[in-house]
């Protein structure tokens, strides 16, 4: 019989098979032994989720750190050398200049500098929103991690509970091996047909292949392991490491009154929430507060020959001079009216606030029911294993004594092979109940954003 040991985290895997097709061409014969730490250790590292994570991090963190720029003045240096290809009366009356004798009298250099700040109390609500756009992002960083962090420790245990399948089958197989050659020496010294020589051969040919496929099956999955930490494709992997689970006393009421509100997704929401306000406030500043604009500008202009402007600059006569000061308090009126764009935007947001405290009662019935669901699962797997713990202390009494009446010729060889299947499916029930609780532990500490195992101390 072919022996399944499908889990969960297995079958992740299978979904990035093109990725891995595509990285076949960089082989590599190295070996590494890996423990479930230092698997977490090389995928936080090469991580491109994390990575990205990082780089989106950077950004925030960047504008946060600068949002106070949006105090920084106007300012501008500007100079203009200007060729007039024409020549009327009001040139001549300005310039005392009747003609154009050459060239140079038709160009006029002008100078200018502008300097300009504004001041809305809407800044101070924008500069806000930036530091908690920075807050957001690194709860969004932190999930990247956790969920990273997760989804590894699942997949090495499911290759833990793979190779474990494996082995089972490889030892039913050298079992089957070693029935047919003891069949053949009993066929030659007469003791039993033909017939059952040829069950015992067909019973271990038809297993050869099925383990066969079990181990292309267990070395791919060790390269997609090896593509998603980022190791090269081929690495040779030596696993490190035992499905068996941590124990927890978990208490429903207890975990949702201690860590209910600090769950990520939880924090996700409620900086969201505190995100929208800013943006309300901002904008009512900006609708009910008028800004407060300073502008100033110089602007000397060279009336002589152009070229020879550096030889007159101490010639008053051959400068003019503008410039203007001005303070400017302005108020859109408009924003207040009831249908103009702000007003509009306010509205919207409050909605979107509403929406908001609609999502966080969602989230916080939902998180119930996965917390439930998860303790659920850690107690009837608990149990599960100490039932499954007892079975394969009586199926390897059973299978021991049939395979005694075997090589005593008291029992048929199906018998031993019913016997040692039974014994097989027991021992692969104990590790996917001891996979089943882990990975509800895991999940139950990712709801949560906690760890409830001295493991992740």
């Amino acid at each position: 019989m072919k022996l399944k040991a499908i889990s969960a985290a297995v079958l992740l895997m299978i979904t990035a098979g093109t990725n891995l097709i595509m990285a076949e061409n960089k082989v590599s014969e190295q070996s590494v032994t890996l423990t479930i730490d230092k698997a977490v250790e090389y995928a936080m590292e090469n991580s491109r989720s994390l990575k990205s994570a990082d780089i989106d991090l950077e950004m925030k963190k960047r504008a946060s750190s600068n949002s106070w720029n949006v105090f920084l003045p106007s300012m501008s240096l500007t100079g203009t050398m200007n060729r007039s290809t024409e020549y009327s009366p009001s040139t001549a009356a300005l310039t005392g200049i009747t003609d154009f004798p050459d060239e140079e009298s038709r160009w006029a250099v002008v100078g200018g500098f502008s300097f300009g700040w504004t001041f809305t109390p809407a800044y101070i609500g924008k500069i806000m929103q930036s530091h908690a756009n920075y807050e957001l992002q690194k709860i969004t960083w932190e999930q990247t991690k956790r969920d990273t962090e997760i989804n590894i420790k699942k997949i090495f245990y499911g290759l833990l509970l793979q190779n474990q399948s494996l082995n089972i089958q490889k030892t039913s197989l050298e079992n089957a091996r070693k029935r047919a050659e003891q069949a053949e020496a009993n066929y030659k010294n007469g003791i039993i047909p033909e017939l059952a020589l040829l069950q015992a051969q067909v019973t271990y040919e038809n297993q050869k292949p099925e383990v066969e496929q079990a181990q292309r099956s267990y070395r791919q999955s060790l390269d997609m392991l090896a593509f998603l930490i980022g190791l090269p494709v081929g690495t040779d992997i030596i696993l490190e490491g035992s499905i068996e689970p941590e124990y927890v006393d978990v208490n429903y009421d207890e975990l949702i009154s201690m860590y209910g509100y600090s769950a990520l997704d939880m924090q996700s929401l409620q900086e969201n929430m505190h995100l929208t306000d800013l943006g309300l406030k901002t904008l009512t500043l900006a609708t009910y507060f008028p800004a407060l604009s300073i502008n100033y500008s110089w602007q000397p202009a060279y009336m002589g020959k152009a070229f020879s402007f550096m030889d007159d600059l101490g010639k008053d006569d051959m400068w003019y001079d503008s410039g203007s000061l001005s303070l400017t308090v302005a108020w859109n009126l408009t924003n207040i009216l009831p249908w103009s764009t702000n007003q509009q935007q306010a509205k919207d947001l409050k909605q979107v606030k509403k929406q908001l405290a609609l999502n966080r009662e969602l989230l916080s019935e939902n998180q119930k029911v996965q917390v439930r669901k998860a303790v659920d699962t850690l107690v009837e797997s608990k149990a599960q294993i100490e039932n499954m713990s007892r079975n394969i202390t009586l199926a390897q009494r059973a299978y021991d004594a049939t395979l005694k009446a075997y090589r005593s010729g008291t029992t048929e060889l199906l018998d031993l092979r019913d016997a040692e299947s039974s014994l097989n499916q027991a021992k692969l029930g104990l590790a996917n109940q001891k996979y089943n609780y882990i990975s509800a532990l895991l999940d139950l500490e990712n709801t949560l954003n906690t760890t409830l195992t001295r493991k992740g101390e």
